[in-house]
Parts: C-alpha cells; structure tokens; sequence
C-alpha cells in the first residue's frame, strides 16, 4: 500500500480507514507473517468499505461483523488524530518498507523479500542491478513491474478475452472457456486475468497425461498474445500476455494471466468458486451445509446422516447448484458481497 492520503468519498465514506487497516494487513502478511491478524484487518477492511455511512467512533464501528475491541480501537485513534501510532512506526522502518515494497514483485513471497533485505536489497532499482538473487519467475516479475502494478480497464479486458477465446476455440469449437474474477462480476478494472477452460474428452476419471492446456498455450504463443511463461504444469498456466500493437503504433501494458484446465464435470463448481466473491462463496457453502449438501471448488455432496459425503451430484450449470441448495440464482453481477 501506498501512503496515498484518502478521506471519506462518496462510494466509500469510510475509504481512509479501510486504507489503513490494509497497510497493518500487508505488513502482518509480509512481515510479522501473522495471518490471523492478516485476515483480521481485511475483513475489518472489507466490511467497513460496504457500510453505506460513516462510521463515527470505534463503538459504532464494533457493531459491524468482524471488527472486535482492538480495532475498534485503532478507529478511535484514527477519527480522533488522524493517525495511527502503530502505522507511523512501520512506515519509519525501512526494512517493513523494503518488505512490502518487494513482495510486490510477482514471484517474491514474504519469505525471499525478507532474505533480500537482509542481503541490502531494498528498492526495485536494487533488484535490477541484481538480477541473479532472482529466479525466473520473479526475473519476469521484475522486468514488467510497473505494468503489473496497474489495474487493467474493463474495455481492455474484453479485447484480451475476445482474442484468447477466439484462438481457443479455433484450435477446438468443443473447449468452454469464461475468465472469472471480479471481471466476471461486472468490475470496472481487474488485477489480473484468470480464465477458466475445460472440455468434454477431460473429465475426474481421465487418467492419461492430457496435452490439452499445453495446446492452448502454444496457440496463444504462436499468435503472440501470450509473451512469457512463469510456470506450465497439465492443469495450470501462469504467464503474460498483452494486446498486439494498436494502429497508431502504441505498445499495450503486459498482463498477468493465468490458465486452469478444469475437468469437465466439474467445470461449474469451480466456476462458481473462481468468480467469487469470497463471502458470496461463504454464504453459498453455510448455505449447502444447512441443507445437507458440502460445496467446493469440484463438487457438491449430499451430506448423509452418517456426516459422510456421497457421490458427487451431477452437475451441468451453475444454476444447477443453486437449485439444489434451494438458492435463489444470482447473476455473477450480483455477487459482489
């Protein structure tokens, strides 16, 4: 996180605490490498940016699922100073920064940030004058580090879509293929692009090595669109890709994309479950488990009396699963809980 200044606005009243208790999440997942408290303060975070007001001190703020007596707290401090003593602490120490700021290079966990700070790496110029303390994935998380670091228009999501899905289903009419993620829930931008791909000769019970992601890959290669490879195994690809030059000459961004083949009976679960949201999958598993059925990114089970899961139901649309759990069907627009 930035130490960008944001007050309340109108989409999110409560934007500059939300900003502030990222940061203490950031610095709790890359440096302390306390989860609990990682998740603590994005769920705080997350609930405080859906609460439709402002909110006025840290007793009205602990109404609100998720936020407890500490960082209620730390909103009081907030509200009443504008800051949080916590917070100007980590950001006066230079390896919390150096941490954080190169955990942002894709490839560099917490783990390698801490191991290069302590080797006097603290800035990406650092980095770039020592490409050999880096592996390949992180070499190519470097080299495109400022694009990656910008969001990606929803018009420019669409043209990419448009562009691997025809090259999919060039190379096989049979292959179904959606990107998911928030892109999938109507976003304005998206981090990066998560596509999801199966067909019908690959299924649970295929046991045979199967060439089916390798030929998709070579196919955006060969068309350029896919620039680089991080890593390729026979059900995912993680790698670059960009739009080819625009008309007037202009270069596009390089994008993150990633690739999952899915096997085709179980292409719907995992679709429900990569387009998310996180608490909409939540709601949607309490909801399974309320009525006898466990539901996860493969399957949905009915749960016997026995507490054992059976056979997976058969499933041929994510409407199928919402049915079962007797679930209203919401469009993936209107999942963003």
């Amino acid at each position: 996180m930035g130490k960008r200044k944001a007050g309340p606005s109108d989409e999110n009243p409560n934007a500059d605490l939300c900003e502030v208790l990222l940061e203490l999440a950031d610095y709790e997942k890359n440096v302390t490498r306390q989860m609990h408290k990682f998740n603590a303060y994005r769920k705080a975070a997350s609930v405080l940016s859906k609460h439709p007001t402002r909110v006025k001190n840290g007793t009205e703020a602990k109404r609100l699922d998720g936020i407890g007596d500490k960082i209620g707290k730390k909103i009081d401090e907030i509200i009443a100073t504008g800051k949080l003593q916590k917070l100007e602490k980590i950001r006066a120490d230079d390896t919390n920064v150096a941490i954080n700021l190169l955990t942002r290079v894709t490839g560099i966990g917490p783990a390698a940030a801490q191991k290069l700070v302590q080797e006097g790496i603290s800035t990406i110029e650092d980095l770039r004058k020592h490409p050999e303390k880096l592996n390949h994935h992180q070499q190519i998380g470097l080299r495109h580090f400022e694009d990656f670091e910008k969001r990606i228009p929803r018009e420019e999501m669409i043209k990419l879509q448009d562009i691997a899905f025809k090259v999919i289903n060039e190379l096989d009419e049979d292959y179904e293929a959606k990107v998911c993620g928030s892109f999938r829930r109507g976003a304005d931008s998206s981090g990066d692009i998560d596509v999801l791909v199966t067909h019908p000769s690959f299924t649970s019970k295929t046991k045979k090595k199967i060439r089916l992601l390798h030929d998709i890959v070579d196919s955006l290669k060969e068309t350029d669109f896919i620039t680089d490879t991080l890593s390729l195994g026979d059900s995912k690809f993680m790698g670059v890709c960009r739009l080819p030059e625009g008309k007037d000459g202009k270069e596009h961004p390089f994008r993150r994309i990633d690739i999952r083949l899915i096997p085709h009976d179980q292409y719907y679960p995992a679709l429900l479950y990569f387009t998310g949201s996180d608490a909409f999958n939540k709601n949607m598993r309490a909801k399974a488990l309320e009525e006898g059925f466990t539901l996860n990114e493969y399957t949905l089970r009915p749960v016997g009396s026995t507490g054992v899961p059976g056979e997976p139901l058969p499933i041929t649309s994510e409407k199928d699963i919402f049915d079962y759990i007797g679930m209203k069907y919401k469009n993936p627009e209107e999942r963003n809980m």
